[in-house]
């Protein structure tokens, strides 16, 4: 556990908190939250490991990966991510807890932020201001932010709290617990891969001769795929941007324009919808 000035603080883990704010800043279709993930874990991991730069910069590129939840909870998982690297647990063991609530997590915060609060200030600011009076809008500005500002640190105080009490309780199951939150990350990828990636096969084939009425049976090149594994097209692309992206180096843009180029081209001839 690190000791002296490289000690983080119950102020060190709400000022992290309150940087939940600017993680989306820097937003991109290259990594999404990435950059915003590691600005606003700096100030953290700066003091944890500002004693060795290659590592602090080594650890700073690491949390620059692709990530995607709700600013409102990310302090949930930041404060637990910063408890095990300041326990010296494995960057493995953190990684696999950070990437498994970041699904979750941006289900709960969007829909009680978007779905839930927003709605309900804006439709009472919004009545007041019909009626002209200024502090319609007003009162909507301080009490989203304020209750927002709240969830934040407060879920950023209870990440400590409850990293504090994994750690020390659950430190030999450590990495069974990891291995459960990659499970849990691949489970949700794969879930997400097969429900939005499309792609189908228009094709069918007469299969049969012509009997005297004139029929014939026709079959569907995508049914028999579906019928051999659903979501197999889907299933397969996936792994042929994961290989490309793992171990060819290719960046999102190149990605995003062979999908168009395949689209175009398969759409062209006919052979994908």
């Amino acid at each position: 556990m690190m000791t002296g000035s490289n000690k983080l603080t119950k102020k060190d883990y709400i000022t992290t908190s309150l940087r939940a704010f600017f993680l989306q800043n820097g937003f991109n279709y290259s990594n999404y939250q990435g950059t915003g993930y590691a600005y606003v874990m700096y100030p953290a991991l700066k003091k944890v490991y500002g004693h060795d730069e290659d590592k602090f910069k080594s650890i700073l590129v690491d949390n620059c990966e692709f990530y995607n939840t709700n600013p409102h909870f990310l302090p949930f998982i930041t404060s637990l991510h910063l408890v095990m690297l300041e326990n010296n647990m494995s960057e493995e063991e953190s990684r696999g807890i950070k990437m498994a609530l970041m699904g979750p997590l941006a289900g709960i915060g969007d829909s009680l932020s978007q779905f839930c609060l927003a709605p309900l200030f804006s439709t009472i600011a919004a009545s007041l201001a019909s009626e002209g009076l200024v502090a319609g809008p007003i009162i909507f500005l301080l009490a989203m932010n304020l209750i927002l500002t709240t969830i934040k640190i407060t879920t950023g105080l209870y990440g400590y709290k409850l990293g504090v009490s994994v750690v020390d309780k659950l430190s030999q199951q450590m990495g069974t617990i990891s291995k459960i939150a990659n499970t849990i990350g691949v489970t949700v990828i794969a879930g997400l891969a097969a429900t939005f990636v499309k792609i189908n096969v228009p094709i069918s084939l007469a299969a049969g001769e012509l009997n005297k009425d004139l029929n014939q049976s026709i079959v569907s090149i995508q049914g028999m795929l579906d019928k051999i594994a659903p979501s197999l097209l889907p299933m397969l692309y996936t792994l042929i941007v994961y290989y490309l992206i793992k171990k060819k180096g290719w960046t999102t843009y190149k990605l995003v324009i062979l999908t168009v180029i395949v689209g175009i081209v398969g759409y062209g001839f006919g052979i994908l919808a």
